[in-house]
């Protein structure tokens, strides 16, 4: 079927599968919708939660909201008859839906075309086995692994390999039924569960890369195979905390740029060879100590990280993407920075982190303990001209109650023994652990060899409890002007310091009013569309 012979198409949305998830591809779902209207198609879309924005009769010329199963997608289909179906902006329930719809027969039948991805490369980048062969064809590592469909011979592969392995199953979502397994007992109690949660009852047996840096590229691919890097991103947290859980940022702050276009290089292969049409999320793992990179997933459709990178760099990955899947090309695409699209390079002068929500509070059989398995209930997003401040602005943003990183629940009181104890597992709480450790004198060696987060950032956590301790000379009054203008540059917020210095909140912000020390408000151009920006 020819571009021009698309006149209907068919959406899947992703439904809340995944608590959190529900957001972030609510804004993709949307993102579509509105482009493939503008590109004059009718829209059909199809959710199982009524309460995204996705689902507002204004998205969509006829609106769903059933069970996203096989057999009820089928009805839509033919009743609505759609020319096509858009799968990779709902996330993994769409690429496994459009796959299951394609062996049934269903897309035959009633003539609809997949757009936006090839139902081989959703198997090249889900399947464990088919992955992994098509990284090797590609000369790009992989971990070391085995795919089984039985826990016998998990066992095996595991005892092969040596302990700690990752089970990794197929076509699922937030790393689901998947986990970091010390001995044969936690990995038959994970590796029944990954069986049991994949599509095909598959998993993957892998060689544990903990402690690496774990490290992100979102691509934008067109029918052109014209490929740009929409952002590079660095998870803070290190391998063995899911990328959902892990504190990101953008750009990369300590990787160099040989890494950086290594890392690009491999991700344009990937992307070009699997064959996807809009964005696409590469996931790899950096041994800092001999260079070695391996290639650790694909995600062949709009994910989280997708989400991040669109708000971060002010590049709708979304909205093009379904532009790109109509027929439209990179070249055909503003820039607000240098004519089109295909000349898109990352920029700005400012620095994007991603804190992670989590909701243990309310889920009390859960453990607080951070894994491959994802446990996050959201995130949030904060934008600053410095890391200080920015990590600043995500604490606060996190709607917790607290207005910094210091009076974090009791552990204040706790000794350095005891703090060193609770970092040695990952944890929603990791962070504020560290600022008290820090305060308590722990070395930078200390506590890399218990995280192996980066001394750059355990560098500049260090400077802010080193500035905190400065401001608490000044008890009880304000402190000297150049003091209190520099707090407020890194991320210092009024209530926090006043909390410190035992003064009145308002007294801080007169003064630092009366200094010219206000809030001010800076562009965040938006490409692939004409004059826009936020804020």
């Amino acid at each position: 079927m020819r571009r021009q012979d698309i006149h209907k198409v068919l959406i899947i949305g992703s439904g809340p599968i995944v608590i959190g998830q529900a957001c972030e591809f609510d804004y993709s779902g949307t993102q579509a919708c509105k482009a493939l209207r503008e590109c004059g198609y009718e829209i059909v879309l199809v959710n199982s939660n009524p309460a995204t924005i996705m689902t507002d009769p204004v998205m969509a010329d006829a609106t769903y909201i059933e069970p996203l199963n096989v057999k009820r997608i089928a009805q839509i289909i033919e009743k609505e008859r759609p020319d096509a179906l858009l799968p990779n902006l709902g996330g993994q329930t769409g690429l496994n839906l459009s796959t299951e719809l394609a062996k049934t027969g269903v897309l035959d039948k009633y003539h609809v075309q997949v757009i936006g991805v090839n139902l081989d490369a959703i198997e090249r980048g889900e399947d464990r086995e088919v992955f992994k062969e098509t990284m090797a064809s590609l000369g790009i590592e992989t971990p070391r692994s085995e795919t089984t469909h039985s826990l016998e011979e998990a066992e095996q592969i595991a005892a092969k390999l040596g302990y700690p392995v990752v089970v990794r199953p197929a076509y699922t979502m937030g790393g689901e039924g998947g986990g970091l397994v010390y001995n044969v007992e936690e990995l038959r109690v994970i590796a029944a569960r990954g069986l049991e949660a994949s599509l095909t009852n598959q998993v993957l047996i892998e060689e544990s890369v903990a402690g690496w840096e774990e490290l992100e590229v979102e691509v934008v691919r067109d029918e052109k195979n014209q490929l740009i890097s929409v952002c590079f991103i660095e998870n803070i947290d290190p391998m063995g905390v899911h990328t959902g859980d892990s504190f990101c940022a953008a750009p990369m702050l300590t990787i160099s740029d040989e890494v950086k276009n290594r890392l690009q290089d491999y991700a344009w292969r990937i992307v070009e060879r699997i064959g996807v049409i809009g964005g696409t999320n590469v996931q790899f793992a950096h041994n800092p100590k001999d260079g070695r990179i391996v290639i650790i997933e694909i995600n062949p459709r709009t994910s989280r990280s997708s989400a991040l990178a669109s708000k971060a760099t002010g590049f709708p990955i979304a909205l093009v993407s379904a532009k790109l899947a109509s027929g439209m090309t990179l070249d055909e695409m503003s820039y607000w920075r240098d004519g089109t699209l295909e000349k898109y390079t990352p920029s700005g002068d400012y620095i994007v982190l991603k804190f992670a929500r989590w909701a243990f509070e309310k889920f009390r059989a859960s453990e607080d303990k951070l894994g491959t398995q994802m446990k996050a209930v959201g995130e949030v997003m904060s934008i600053g001209k410095t890391y200080k401040e920015t990590f600043q602005k995500a604490i606060r943003a996190l709607e917790k109650g607290r207005a910094g990183l210091g009076f974090a629940k009791d552990f204040n009181k706790k000794s350095l023994d005891e703090l060193l104890a609770l970092l040695q597992t990952p944890s929603s709480e990791r962070q504020f652990i560290l600022y008290e450790a820090l305060r308590k004198g722990a070395t930078d060696e200390q506590l890399w060899n218990l995280t192996h987060i980066k001394r750059y950032f355990l560098q500049q956590m260090r400077e802010l409890v080193e500035e905190e301790e400065r401001l608490l000379q000044y008890c009880g009054t304000l402190p000297p002007d150049d003091l209190l203008v520099q707090a407020k540059k890194d991320g210092f917020s009024d209530k926090y310091l006043a909390k410190l210095l035992g003064v009145k909140e308002k007294s801080i912000r007169v003064r630092r009013e009366e200094l010219g020390c206000v809030e001010t408000w800076h562009p965040v151009p938006v490409s692939g569309v004409d004059n826009a920006c936020y804020y």
